[in-house]
Parts: structure tokens; sequence; C-alpha cells
């Protein structure tokens, strides 16, 4: 599981205009890293532009998952993913980014805003705590923990309601004396 790319970007009438963006491109060798980040510039402001006001979705591309969010107030954020990672905590993670992001940077840049004109450092930051989602997640921790509680309980050995015979290799019941 892992996450590539988290842009926050302004839909305009017949372009989205890219505000800001933080990249994981360690996983790429290093000749192809500058490409890959304007492929994945390209494709988040292409499906912003394609993305209606107040919709959220996700988009295969390539052996990606791009998930958009563009809010009725025009702003919008991509997040460039694997297959593999929850598209629930990505769209967590877009929502969280936006709310934060209106609040600290005025609305009035963002029409005409660019990467080195916007100041707002927390995507580096958010893009690195979200890299395992178990962590960052609240409910995904909770999902983890009880999954590993369903995989010990399954385990005779330690099934509490059941009494293990390691000579018979049989599981009986508890006898309950009292």
């Amino acid at each position: 599981m892992k996450l590539y790319s988290l842009s926050v970007l302004h839909k305009g009438a017949s372009k989205a205009n890219l505000l800001k963006a933080a990249y994981d491109l360690s996983s790429f060798s290093f000749f192809q890293r500058s490409s890959v980040q304007e492929f994945m510039t390209f494709t988040s402001s292409l499906i912003v532009e394609r993305s209606s006001h107040g919709s959220r979705a996700s988009v295969k591309e390539q052996e990606y998952l791009c998930h958009v969010y563009v809010r009725n107030d025009s702003l919008s954020a991509v997040v460039i993913a694997d297959n593999e990672y929850p598209s629930r905590v990505c769209f967590t993670l877009l929502d969280k980014v936006l709310d934060e992001f209106s609040k600290q940077v005025d609305r009035i840049d963002w029409p005409s805003g660019s990467p080195t004109t916007i100041n707002y450092t927390a995507l580096d930051g958010y893009l690195a705590k979200y890299q395992n989602p178990r962590e960052a997640d609240a409910m995904s921790k909770v999902q983890a923990e009880l999954d590993e509680t369903k995989i010990i309980l399954s385990r005779p050995e330690l099934n509490p309601r059941q009494k293990w015979s390691p000579a018979g290799n049989e599981l009986k019941p508890w006898t309950w004396i009292g």
C-alpha cells in the first residue's frame, strides 16, 4: 500500500489550477522521477477538470488509483495511490486536507495561486503520515486490531471457549465444574 501524490487544485471554468502538491517518488528510479511527477500532475489536473462540483470519485489510471474530491467552492484535491490502498482512507485524507487548506489559505488566492505563491506546508507531512493507513486512520487501526483478534481466537490452542488436547489432536468443549 502506497501513496504517490497528494495535490490541491482549484477548478476553474475551463481549467484546473495546481495550488500545491507533494510527491513520494522514492520507489521510482532517479531518471524516471521527473516524468512520473509530470504524469501525476497532468493526471490530477485532468481528473479535476472532468469532475463535477461536489463530487468524489475514484479513477483507475494505468496501475494507479486516483481519488478526487471537488468541493462546491471549486477547491479540489487528488491523491494517487496504488490499487491496494483503501479508498475510504483516501477520501478521509482529502477531506481533512481541503478543510485545513481552506482555513489557512485565503479564498481570493485560489484562482490565481501557484505552488510557489501558496504558503501551505502540511501536504508533505500528510503524505508521509498516511503511507501506513492503519497508523494514520483510527477506523483502519481498529479494523486491523479486530482482524488480529479474530485470527488469534480462531487458533484452537488460544481460544478460551475450547480446550485443546494435544495428545488426541482434537478440540473438546470446556467442562464447567461448580
